[in-house]
């Protein structure tokens, strides 16, 4: 399926050094449906500036064909600060098609490869990683950082936030930077979604 570059209104000032990855898991790709996912990406177009590339994926193997299409054929891939991952789970896995796969097993299929990047998780699964399972996955697939929620969805959706943080990255390339401004900026979600970052 062809990635969904973002349709971009002229007015918006938009940085196209930077771009978001955006990869959601969905029940089945054939489905023409527009997710939360995808409007918070054209919102975070029109209000910041941000462009983004959007692809749905129902299984482990799309995941990663997407993934390695992006790594391998994307020639914008260093440009690709972030991957954001809009995936069920648990703590340590990722979930596709009521299959469950540890975040162990997909830094195997990755490794060496995300250089430089940062992985961030919506809370449509929680983040939850002991030190050293985060430090696997760091050192297997060369990442910069792994960011999330230890709070689940219940009714309360990370999106805001998670614009919030991508477009403080288009201000400032220092991780922990966006990261204390983020909590400076929004404390109080930071709190209630309590946010996340293994680096």
């Amino acid at each position: 399926m062809p990635a969904k570059r973002q349709q971009l209104p002229q007015e918006a000032p938009i940085d196209l050094e930077k771009f978001i990855f955006c990869l959601e898991g969905v029940h089945d790709i054939e489905t023409e449906e527009v997710t939360e996912a995808q409007k918070n990406l054209e919102h975070l177009a029109m209000q910041y500036g941000v462009a983004s590339i959007y692809q749905t994926c129902d299984t482990i193997e799309g995941l990663e064909a997407s993934l390695n299409a992006l790594v391998m054929e994307d020639h914008h891939f260093k440009d690709y600060e972030i991957i954001y991952l809009v995936i069920s789970g648990e703590a340590n896995s990722i979930c596709l098609n009521d299959y469950y796969y540890s975040l162990q097993e997909i830094a195997e299929h990755f490794e060496g490869k995300l250089k430089g990047k940062i992985l961030h998780f919506s809370n449509a699964k929680v983040l939850d990683l002991d030190e050293e399972e985060a430090q696997y996955f760091l050192d297997i697939t060369n990442a910069k950082g792994v960011s999330g929620y230890g709070m689940a969805y219940n009714g309360l959706s990370s999106s805001n936030l998670d614009k919030a943080f991508f477009n403080l990255f288009k201000e400032d390339d220092n991780m922990l930077a966006v990261v204390e401004e983020l909590h400076r900026r929004h404390y109080n979600v930071c709190k209630l979604l309590d946010f996340r970052l293994y680096y």
